[in-house]
């Protein structure tokens, strides 16, 4: 029995949350490249990148194709959107699009970052989350009074 299997597939999923559920990424101090996913090292300059920067996860579609033929974990799914996300601080990113509706998904088109389930894994059955992107929400001034401010939910 391999390793992987008897610990799990999702066993070091833990050291993914923050990039998964909140787009956290790192930024160059040397060049100030915003960099996604993190990788320590700048593609920019080459020089050390360890400085972590918290996306606001806004972009724009760059590109999308739909899927038809899904990789294996994905057939509950087809089809569905895939498209490249430009953020608002640079990077591209590959994410799929949810919540579209009756919407069609043109280059240009504003996009936010969301956490939906992604898949269900293996025989277990355990949900995998992440991050997809969908058109931003608009609410009124009536809702946005009600909402929580990113400050009352971090206790500062």
């Amino acid at each position: 029995m391999s390793a992987e299997r008897a610990i799990g597939p999702n066993f070091a999923s833990w050291r993914l949350k923050q990039q998964r559920y909140s787009l956290v990424g790192e930024s160059c101090g040397h060049c100030q490249t915003k960099i996604f996913p993190p990788r320590d090292i700048c593609p920019e300059c080459n020089h050390e990148a360890k400085e972590l920067f918290k996306f606001s996860g806004r972009g724009e579609v760059y590109s999308f194709t739909t899927v038809y033929e899904p990789p294996a974990g994905f057939e509950d799914n087809v089809p569905y959107t895939i498209a490249l996300v430009k953020l608002e601080e640079g990077p591209l990113i590959t994410a799929q699009l949810t919540d579209l509706g009756e919407e069609p998904v043109t280059i240009g088109m504003p996009v936010e970052m969301v956490t939906r389930k992604l898949r269900q894994d293996g025989d277990r059955g355990t949900l995998i989350y992440g991050y997809k992107f969908r058109p931003p929400l608009e609410i009124s001034e009536k809702e946005a009074v009600l909402l929580p401010s990113e400050n009352s939910l971090s206790g500062t």
